[in-house]
C-alpha cells in the first residue's frame, strides 16, 4: 500500500511539472527534420475573425496583446484550415476572443531580469522544493469561440505555454519564419519567446479541435 502510495505521488508530481493540468499535452514545437507540427490541409474551411485582446495579466500592456492577436491570426490563416476574415469586414460565421490573463517573463536567461519566485503551480509546491525549479517564463489565455449569428458561446477553454530553457533552432519550429511582433519582440532568444509560441501552437490547436464540424465549408469561389 505504501509503496502504491509512493508512486501516485511521483505520477502527481511528474504530471504537475509537465503541464498536464492544460486542456492537452503541450505540443513540440517542432517535429524531427523541422517539419511543423500542423499538417498540409486543404479540405473545408472555417469562416472566423479575430477580435481585440482583453488583458488581465499586470505585465502585459496594449502592445503585448496586440502582438499575441497578430501571432494568433497569421498562424491559424497558416494552418490553411480557416478562411479568416478582417474583424472590421462582415461575414465570418465565428469570433475568437483571448484574453491574456498570465505573462511573465522573468526566467533565468531572460532579458527582464532573472525570477524570484511565482509561476503555474509555485503556490503548491515553492516551499518544498524552491523557486529555482519553479523559476519559468509562461503565458496564458483564455480563448473564446462566439458564433455571430446567435451572439452564444461556441466553446471556451484556456491554453498555456511555458518554457525554462531555449532550444536550437527555436526560430525556425512550428511557427515558421514568423517573428515577435510589436511589444513581444524584446522577448526574441529568451524563454519567453519559446513560452509565447507553446502558448499560440496550444490555442491553435484548441481551436481547431473545438469548432464544431458544420463550421467547416468548402469555399465556393464563384460567390462573392
Amino acid at each position: 500500500m505504501k509503496k502504491r502510495l509512493l508512486v501516485f505521488g511521483y505520477l502527481f508530481l511528474a504530471l504537475s511539472f509537465t503541464g498536464c493540468a492544460v486542456i492537452k499535452r503541450a505540443l513540440p514545437l517542432n517535429k524531427p527534420g523541422g517539419q511543423a507540427v500542423f499538417p498540409a490541409y486543404s479540405g473545408p474551411k472555417a469562416k472566423i475573425t479575430v477580435a481585440d485582446f482583453d488583458v488581465k495579466a499586470a505585465k502585459a500592456g496594449g502592445e503585448v496583446c496586440s502582438g499575441l492577436r497578430e501571432i494568433l491570426l497569421n498562424t491559424l490563416a497558416n494552418t490553411n484550415r480557416f478562411n479568416v476574415v478582417d474583424r472590421q469586414q462582415p461575414g465570418a460565421d465565428l469570433i475568437i476572443t483571448g484574453i491574456v490573463t498570465e505573462f511573465e517573463p522573468q526566467a533565468s536567461g531572460g532579458r527582464a531580469g532573472l525570477g524570484g519566485g511565482g509561476g503555474v503551480g509555485s503556490g503548491r509546491f515553492g516551499g518544498l522544493l524552491g523557486t529555482t525549479t519553479l523559476n519559468k517564463a509562461h503565458v496564458a489565455m483564455e480563448i473564446r469561440i462566439v458564433s455571430t449569428s446567435t451572439s452564444e458561446l461556441v466553446v471556451a477553454g484556456r491554453v498555456v505555454g511555458q518554457a525554462s530553457d531555449i532550444p536550437a533552432g527555436m526560430k525556425n519550429g512550428a511557427l515558421g519564419d514568423l517573428s515577435l511582433v510589436g511589444g513581444l519582440s524584446e522577448y526574441a532568444n529568451t524563454p519567453m519567446e519559446k513560452a509565447i509560441r507553446m502558448c499560440i501552437i496550444e490555442a491553435v490547436r484548441y481551436i481547431s479541435q473545438s469548432i464544431p464540424q458544420d463550421y467547416y465549408k468548402f469555399i465556393d469561389h464563384g460567390k462573392t
